[in-house]
Order: C-alpha cells, then structure tokens, then sequence
C-alpha cells in the first residue's frame, strides 16, 4: 500500500507502487535522449535532470494529474547529429518559450494546429525519428561487440513484449559497462544557478530552423495531443494554451540556466498511464529519482560507451516513427515531409509541409 494524500481539493496525490511504475513510463522518453545530448554535448547532465526533477515536480503538482516533462525531441535530435550547437539549441528553446507564451496568452494554439496541419506534424515526427535512425547507426559502429550485445538486450525484450523498456534497458547496461570502467560514481552537487553564455551569434538560420521544426511537433504531439490524453485518462479540462504556456515559462526559465528544451509530450503521458499511474504521485516520485540521479551518475557519462548509446537512440528512434505513422492520416504527404527532413533540412520540412497540405485541401475542395 502506498500512501495517499489530498492535495489543492482536486484529487488525491498516491504513492504506491503503482505510481512508480508509471514513473518509468515516462522516464522511457527522457534519460535516452538526455545522456544523448551529455555524451555529445558540451551540456551538463546534472544541470539538465535537475530541471527535468524540478518541473516534474512543479507541473505534476500544478495540474494535478501525471503530465509529462519531455525533452523537445526535434531539437535534441538535431543537437545529437551535430546539425546545430550547443548554443543553437538553447537559442531554439529561448525562442519556443516566447512563442509558446504568446501563444498561451492570446488562446491562438488551436487555431496554429489548424495552420500546420496533423500530417505536417506525424511527417516532422518521422523525420526527426530518421535522423535520429542515421545518428545511431553511426555511432554503433565506432564498437561493433558492444553494439552487438546492446542489440541482442533489446531483440531479447522486444520479442518478451517489453518494447518500450528496451531502450531504457539498454541504457541502463550501458551504464554497468561504464561503471566497471570508472567505479562506483560518488556524489556531486550539480550547480544549477549560473547562467550559459548564448550570444547573438547563436542566433543563426539553423536555429531558427530547428525552432519551426519544433514548433511543429510541439502544437500537435505536445499540445493538442496532451490535452486531449489528460481528458480521456484522467478526465482533467487542460486546455492546449494553458500547456502552451506552462512550457514556455519553464523554457524561458530554465533553458539560460543550461536546461535541455522541454515540453509536456503525449508520449509520456501515455507511458505513465499504461504503466499505472493515475494521480500526481508520479511526477513526484519521479522528480525526486532525476534529482537523485542528478547527484549520482555524472562520473558514469563522461565513460558511457557510444556504441550503445547508438542502439539507444536507434530504439528511441523507432518508437518515435512507429507513433508517428500509426497516428497518419495522408501518408504519402507525412512521409515526403519526413524525408525532406533527413535528407535535406527539418525546418524546411516543415515550411514545404505547410504549402502541401493546405495545397492539397485545396485541390480535394
């Protein structure tokens, strides 16, 4: 039995086991992409979970309900494959949280989603998840035996019907490879207040690629798509603008402070549901797991072995395309978009994305 407390006089706040489990069906979309970013960044992973802790915190609390705290996955995978910097994706993020709160503020994210359109959104989703897909693949190879074993730890799970742990798993064994490397991790305190140095000059066209192609994902899967899960699992009245505009405030706060962008993503949402949670209590056991893992792990990823983390990104990657195409409704059109994406630009994408789908509402009449 857990222990359940009352909390704003809206429901009731549960720390059963239950709740844990569904703590790691969020986690499943974060700490992959996250380490990701620490292994080929110069970004902090302490600095970055302890936001992710934070808001966890604060939002699960706020809304009452297991939202998500997600990283934007189109700019991450960017920063991943080496298509932007460090300071370009935390341009991107500044730029979102601005727009993310205008949005919220004047009540026009509806009416945005009408604009992009759900095709263009699945096809930026696809992209992202085939330049994740390529980014993985070239990382696996550097370490051919340690990829190897990473790919039989997921068949292993994914044939056993645990295909959304998989990429956790492999991480996690990534982690023991690591730590026989290193040892033991001892404690550090993560320093959290100092300010990233972002200039002018991180203001570049790919960063405001990378803000469109964001965009994109972030109105359909992060706002429309979250809100419309909170009503039917939870029966919470979430508007998509009041999401809006909680995530632009936590990227206009936490993002300057070396915060990975972040989103309340519908996958998480998901993954906390089908992994039982049902009240706040997720956030707040999982808030306090990034916290700790913030304190703890940091020695680990300076060891991580890259090979593996390729497997990781390559699942995560594949999960993502899967979603994207299951929830398609003009195929040919989302698959073009997501192509656009990996072979030429995802912020290109998603502006020919635009043109094509209003053209061809035009054309069918």
């Amino acid at each position: 039995m857990g222990r359940v407390v009352s909390f704003r006089g809206v429901s009731d706040v549960d720390l059963s086991w239950n709740e844990a489990t569904g703590a790691i069906g969020d986690s499943v979309t974060v700490l992959p992409v996250v380490v990701a970013v620490t292994v080929l960044t110069d970004l902090s992973l302490s600095t970055m979970l302890v936001w992710f802790g934070v808001f966890q915190l604060v939002w699960g609390l706020y809304y009452g309900v297991p939202v998500s705290v997600e990283p934007m996955k189109a700019v991450a995978a960017l920063v991943i494959a080496g298509s932007i910097t460090a300071g370009e994706l935390l341009v991107a993020g500044l730029l979102l949280g601005v727009v993310l709160c205008l949005a919220g503020a004047t009540g026009s994210l509806t009416r945005l989603g009408r604009v992009v359109g759900s095709p263009v959104v699945r096809g930026i989703q696809l992209g992202v998840a085939l330049v994740l897909v390529r980014t993985g693949v070239d990382l696996s190879v550097t370490n051919p035996t340690l990829a190897g074993l990473a790919c039989l730890i997921a068949v292993v799970l994914v044939v056993g019907g645990y295909w959304r742990t998989s990429a956790l798993a492999v991480l996690l064994a990534g982690g023991m490879v690591a730590a026989s490397t290193v040892g033991l991790p001892s404690p550090t305190v993560p320093s959290v207040g100092m300010a990233v140095p972002v200039g002018m000059s991180d203001l570049t066209v790919p960063a405001l690629e990378a803000t469109l192609a964001q965009l994109g994902m972030t109105l359909g899967n992060a706002a429309l798509a979250t809100a419309v899960l909170l009503g039917d699992y939870f029966d919470r009245d979430v508007s998509p603008d009041e999401l809006a505009t909680s995530m632009g405030v936590m990227n206009l706060v936490a993002v300057p402070l070396g915060a990975l962008p972040m989103c309340h993503g519908s996958g998480g949402v998901a993954g906390k549901y089908a992994f039982g949670a049902r009240t706040a209590g997720a956030n707040l056991l999982l808030g306090v797991g990034y916290l700790a893992v913030a304190v703890l792990a940091v020695e680990l990823v300076a060891a991580y072995p890259v090979s593996m983390l390729g497997v990781v990104l390559v699942l995560v990657a594949l999960q993502l395309g899967r979603t994207s195409l299951e929830a398609a409704t003009d195929y040919p059109l989302v698959v073009a978009v997501g192509l656009c994406g990996l072979f030429f630009d995802l912020g290109l994408a998603f502006v020919c994305g635009i043109a094509a789908y209003h053209l061809l509402r035009w054309r069918r009449g």
